[in-house]
């Protein structure tokens, strides 16, 4: 048995049509991101061969393992992919072509048993063997629809394999290949996505906090561009007064959740979490708490002309008359100024930033 096992390849179809009509390196983090969760939700204890692209290329030697022990597996990375697509949906910021159409993307399941064994070049290992190929073969067929499972006549031991599922239905079908038919059943795994549930972000809770600061400013640009100037954090220590560097701490794409380390010049180091976003053709707003819950700092904008926008930002604390009182008479002035200087910096910087899909939305 030592060179007989199970071929299991998760495969991100769409993939080659993202990569070609979006930009490019936002494509990557989130195949990136989704091949990780793939890996992570590993629970029979596969081996990973290679990272193929838009697919993964697991394996394990030994027996045959059990269907639903299988068809387990195959749920958990489906749903674990599917949860991960539509919470970056409701809470992403970026609104260019990648992260818009990321929702799309699909995950169909290639499982095969055969012989097949392993060799090192250097660091690297590699499987070969007649069964490696059939699998690969396998993710190429005349299936309709992009979210199966299919597996071969080798890992069933009746004619058909069991519903697994009340809404499972099985298909059948035959690959053609240079050592001839390969058949398989396959299902169909889009009602697995009907159970997922979605939960939108929430705006912050402001009852309990009083706007401390607001203030605005008019920009000769368009909404989108604007948008990616101030609310990333990699930008923030080009325009925020005060603010000497920001390193960011969690996600690789700017959403929801998304936490960052702010340096300032008077030596104060504050972390910051995203806490809410909501896009509308003519809006955006979105926010930061302090991780502490001290402060809110509310960001909207509002788009007046194609390339007109206006930025307000709300700076909210904690509704206590002792830190009213003290903001008021130590600290609102200063506060204040650094805004309006950081709106008038951040003039200069939007100005320069170039951001490829913002035409798309004029």
């Amino acid at each position: 048995m030592e060179n007989k096992g199970l071929v299991f390849i998760p495969d991100i179809s769409g993939f080659s049509r993202f990569v070609s009509e979006t930009e490019i390196e936002h494509s990557r983090l989130i195949i990136q991101e989704l091949l990780e969760i793939l890996i992570n939700a590993n629970q029979l204890g596969l081996e990973v061969s290679e990272i193929e692209g838009d697919a993964i290329l697991f394996y394990k030697f030994g027996d045959p393992p059990d269907l639903k022990a299988l068809y387990t597996q195959v749920e958990h990375m489906f749903c674990s992919f599917h949860r991960n697509l539509i919470a970056y949906e409701l809470t992403k910021y970026c609104q260019c072509k990648a992260c818009l159409s990321a929702i799309n993307l699909s995950l169909k399941v290639i499982t095969h048993y055969g012989e097949f064994t392993g060799y090192t070049v250097r660091n690297f290992s590699k499987l070969i063997g007649k069964d490696i190929i059939v699998a690969h073969q396998l993710l190429k067929n005349d299936i309709a629809d992009h979210e199966y499972w299919l597996i071969t006549k080798s890992l069933v031991k009746d004619s058909k394999p069991l519903n697994l599922a009340d809404w499972m239905q099985w298909n059948i079908g035959a690959k053609q290949t240079e050592t001839g038919d390969v058949s398989y059943h396959y299902a169909q795994l889009g009602h697995l996505k009907h159970e997922l549930t979605q939960v939108e972000a929430q705006p912050p809770e402001l009852a309990k906090k009083v706007r401390a600061v607001s203030v605005s400013e008019e920009y000769d640009n368009d909404m989108i561009t604007l948008f990616h100037a101030c609310g990333n954090f990699n930008y923030r220590a080009r325009w925020q007064e005060g603010v000497e560097k920001v390193e960011e701490l969690s996600h690789y794409l700017p959403r929801v959740g998304m936490r960052c380390r702010s340096t300032h010049t008077d030596g104060k180091v504050i972390t910051y979490v995203s806490s809410y976003y909501k896009y509308q053709p003519e809006r955006i707003e979105f926010s930061e708490t302090d991780e502490k819950d001290k402060s809110v700092t509310y960001f909207t904008l509002e788009k007046l002309a194609p390339l007109k926008t206006k930025l307000t930002i709300d700076f909210y604390l904690n509704k206590t008359l002792p830190v009213e009182l003290v903001f008021r008479l130590m600290k609102k002035k200063k506060i204040e100024e650094a805004f309006y200087k950081s709106l008038q910096t951040l003039k200069v910087f939007a100005k320069g930033l170039y951001v490829p899909s913002a035409k798309d939305f004029l």
